[in-house]
């Protein structure tokens, strides 16, 4: 499968890879694993939306803000190979999801990332997956989130 070319079909354009917000690496690549750094549903070099599930955001605009992280994940990868058709599959998905106590909807906020990977990497794409609920994430993002990544030796 050409996963250049199914992007393409999607319509989905990557973002430019996000700058680092402290001291580290955006992705680190270990033989033939890719380990993305926690990724913000940053456009632009800013949250669009700040808060937490629970309170002022909806479980489908974090779903959505989920799916902006997953992007930004996604183009951090490439620091690391030449063309995302290296990718042989998706490992792992980690998805942090700033919450209330009371909720408790975290693996559906999960969803819009995991939605967005099986459709760009098709039978690749299926993964293993935590989502979590924490206080608060940085810059009062409403999630963060990672990925592990196998590739092409």
């Amino acid at each position: 499968m050409d996963i250049e070319a199914n992007l393409k079909s999607l319509g989905i354009i990557l973002p430019p890879p996000p700058k680092a917000v402290a001291l580290y690496v955006p992705s680190i690549r270990t033989g033939n694993l890719i380990f993305t750094s926690g990724q913000l549903p940053m456009e632009s070099g800013a949250l669009t939306v700040k808060g937490k599930l629970g309170g002022g955001i909806t479980l489908e605009v974090a779903k959505a803000q989920a799916r902006v992280a997953c992007l930004n994940a996604i183009s951090t990868i490439l620091l690391q190979i030449p063309s995302l058709n290296q990718v042989e599959r998706i490992l792992k998905l980690g998805v942090y999801v700033a919450s209330f106590p009371d909720f408790t909807e975290q693996h559906l906020v999960a969803n819009g990332a995991s939605e967005l990977l099986n459709e760009i990497f098709k039978e690749k794409g299926p993964h293993a997956r935590f989502a979590i609920g924490v206080s608060s994430l940085p810059m009062d993002a409403c999630v963060e989130l990672e990925l592990t990544v196998e590739v092409k030796g």
